[in-house]
């Protein structure tokens, strides 16, 4: 649980940096546009009153070709001229092919009047000229960059992220095909020396029902070196009649459980004959199973097998303690548990079992606080079936 948490902590941090990073782009670039629009509002008014100037009837005393040079040098604020009347007498900075039609003016114009309050130009005699302007290109397209270059920052962490995911993915699985495989060879020796001494007892001591017992776990030994060397690599997926299969692994857990504990399973009246890995389809009912047995101090299991169109249902339902929904995904990373003792794999290797191999689906169903908790398997089948009753304890 702990590495898990410190996994979390970690993407948090990266999401958080990304936040600040662009908040802090997004603060300064505002400030910048701010700084820009007041500097675009004082030219336009330099301009009007260069505008002004040279309407006036005696401009002998003035500098004529600077107060052309101030008009001239705005070459980026589109602004519109109008009388009081508000009809266009000049405008400047507009689209050069668009301004051929006179309503993308007169539209133009209309946006002006909306986005800033026109500059009054008094040419005396009660005559007067308004100027309409409106940010320049350059500035409305400063105002959209720090939105890029978030969504730039936000998609780089994303791909950095799913990088990282991959990279991490492709180690742990080369982790879990070493641990596998390393197991299965550990557990192979002793299981050979046992199958030896077994043949040996059985020879020289006519004990047999000691024989069956120490057999029955030589098998079991054997079966879990079967599934630790088929983790290591793909196993291959044989028909085997699903109902079967987990009656098999109910009938072994029930001889391992406390009497306190009852097992109800619905099974359906024919065979459901698909495609499995019959081993580590057991593996997967024996964990949930267990994990079950462990919530559960006294009450029922239920294993419910059911088919709807194509596709086959099963259901592990307990009576047990329950797990928040916080939990529901959660629960299946590597390394999660809440037992003092325990690796956090079994719910881990039960996902990987049913999605990786049998291209199914896992998930919890429901769970309530104090009353217990449903997963559910989804399998692809074509069989359909009535469903019967059998209860066994």
């Amino acid at each position: 649980m702990g590495i898990y948490n410190k996994k979390q902590w970690w993407k948090f941090i990266l999401l958080l940096i990304a936040i600040i990073i662009g908040v802090s782009s997004l603060y300064y670039t505002n400030l910048l546009v701010k700084k820009l629009s007041i500097e675009e509002k004082k030219k336009v008014e330099l301009w009007a009153e260069a505008t002004r100037q040279l309407g006036e009837p005696d401009i002998s005393n003035k500098d004529f070709s600077f107060l052309l040079q101030v008009i001239q040098n705005n070459r980026t604020v589109p602004v519109i001229l109008t009388d009081s009347g508000c009809n266009i007498i000049s405008y400047r900075n507009l689209d050069s092919i668009k301004v051929i039609n006179k309503q993308y003016v007169r539209n133009q114009l209309s946006i002006m009047r909306k986005l800033q309050k026109p500059i009054l130009i008094d040419l005396g005699n009660k005559n007067k000229n308004y100027i309409y302007y409106r940010e320049s290109y350059l500035l409305q397209q400063l105002k959209y960059y720090p939105y890029i270059q978030l969504g730039v920052i936000l998609l780089f962490i994303l791909v950095a992220y799913f990088a990282f995911s991959a990279s991490r993915k492709a180690e742990q699985n080369q982790v879990w095909v070493g641990l596998t495989k390393e197991t299965a060879h550990q557990l192979g020796t002793p299981t050979s020396s046992l199958m030896a001494w077994a043949e040996l007892i059985k020879e020289k001591i006519n004990e047999n029902e000691i024989v069956n017992e120490l057999e029955k776990d030589i098998k079991r030994l054997e079966i879990i070196t079967d599934r630790f060397s088929k983790i290591g690599s793909k196993p291959t997926l044989k028909p085997n009649n699903l109902v079967e299969v987990i009656q098999s692994a109910i009938n072994y857990l029930k001889s391992r459980t406390s009497e306190k504990i009852k097992f109800i399973i619905y099974t359906p009246e024919i065979p459901i004959i698909i495609p499995l890995s019959r081993s580590l389809f057991e593996w997967v009912i024996e964990n949930l199973c267990k994990n079950a047995v462990d919530a559960v101090n006294e009450g029922t299991i239920t294993i419910s097998v059911k088919q709807q169109k194509q596709k086959i249902f099963i259901d592990v339902s307990d009576t047990g303690k329950g797990i928040p929904k916080s939990k529901f995904n959660t629960i299946f990373k590597p390394g999660y548990t809440t037992k003092a003792r325990g690796w956090g794999l079994g719910l881990s290797l039960v996902k990987r079992i049913i999605e990786n191999y049998h291209k199914g689906k896992i998930f919890v169903l429901n769970s309530e606080i104090d009353k217990g908790s449903t997963f559910r398997i989804i399998l692809k089948n074509s069989t359909s079936n009535k469903n019967q009753i059998v209860e066994t304890k």
